[in-house]
């Protein structure tokens, strides 16, 4: 079943086989939706979220099984599991129920305080990393490998750095992935979030109030969730979130690295998908700038 397929006319249907205590409800989309999954408001107190193609239909599973074990010991709200719906004719994957979160989306002009912002990001980080990682997920598929090493997007990486030649400092760009690749990562195994993204994080007031998708998390190397240090963070905003996160020289390096990989699979995917469309793929992950402008910002830094 194709994204474009998953409609509020199809969740109501599903609602009405498999929860039928629900199924009055109105089933509205979200601000602003993903790839990996299709998100509806259902009602005012819940949230409905359909894995957009086979391969994150394992992400439903390992959130009911590890937000509720995460939750109370992290300092920000995260989705609340309530409900899994089972694979059906209408729809062939599992999908879920969760609590709704208020909040907005962190667009620039949403954050009082960017600073502020940033350190308490990173102190949202720092606990979940110190959650007691046994039992949890290794990096995999259901990750997108992330928290795995780089050498997984070598091929990818390198081949996109050429493409983009002419457009982009690729001397400077193989550079910087190379310096990421030998900073391999010894430490011991910590859960991470994944996608650090604007897009998966909420704002009240100005101020980050909770933290959400926890599709791609698992437990292993975080330098993953540092990306967003250079696709929203800038100037003065990074130091404070890697201040509070005590990030070592090792680790900062493959976050970069992780950073420079995501932008150039963004240009890509813009040239391809981009054209004509009312929201670039960039603004909907919440960027600062687009993907050439956020490769040239990472590059430029010393």
């Amino acid at each position: 079943m194709d994204k474009s397929e998953i409609t509020p006319e199809l969740v109501t249907r599903l609602l009405a086989a498999q929860f039928p205590q629900w199924a009055d409800l109105p089933v509205t989309p979200v601000e602003l939706d993903g790839w990996d999954n299709t998100t509806f408001r259902l009602g005012d107190e819940m949230s409905v979220r359909l894995p957009s193609s086979d391969g994150h239909t394992a992400q439903v599973d390992k959130e009911h099984q590890w937000l509720a074990v995460l939750a109370p010991r992290l300092p920000l709200p995260i989705p609340q599991p309530l409900a899994k719906g089972a694979p059906s004719q209408e729809f062939p994957r599992p999908w879920s129920i969760y609590r709704w979160l208020e909040g907005e989306l962190p667009a620039i002009e949403r954050i009082g305080d960017l600073n502020r912002f940033a350190t308490d990001l990173a102190q949202f980080l720092d606990a979940l990393y110190r959650i007691d990682p046994v039992g949890g997920p290794p990096p995999g598929a259901h990750s997108a490998f992330r928290g795995g090493p780089l050498t997984k997007w070598e091929t990818q990486t390198r081949g996109a750095i050429a493409a983009l030649s002419g457009t982009i400092d690729g001397e400077t760009a193989i550079a910087v992935w190379e310096a990421a690749l030998r900073a391999e990562w010894g430490g011991p195994p910590v859960w991470f979030h994944g996608d650090v993204a604007a897009t998966n994080l909420l704002v009240a007031g100005g101020e980050l109030c909770a933290v959400i998708d926890f599709g791609c998390s698992g437990v292993g190397d975080p330098a993953c969730d540092v990306v967003i240090a250079w696709t929203l963070f800038h100037g003065e905003s990074r130091r404070p979130f890697r201040d509070e996160l005590g990030l070592d020289d090792a680790t900062w390096a493959r976050g970069r690295g992780w950073a420079l990989w995501k932008a150039l699979i963004e240009v890509h995917h813009a040239l391809a998908h981009d054209a004509g469309t009312a929201t670039p793929g960039w603004l909907r992950m919440g960027w600062r700038k687009n993907a050439t402008e956020i490769i040239e910002d990472l590059l430029r830094e010393r």
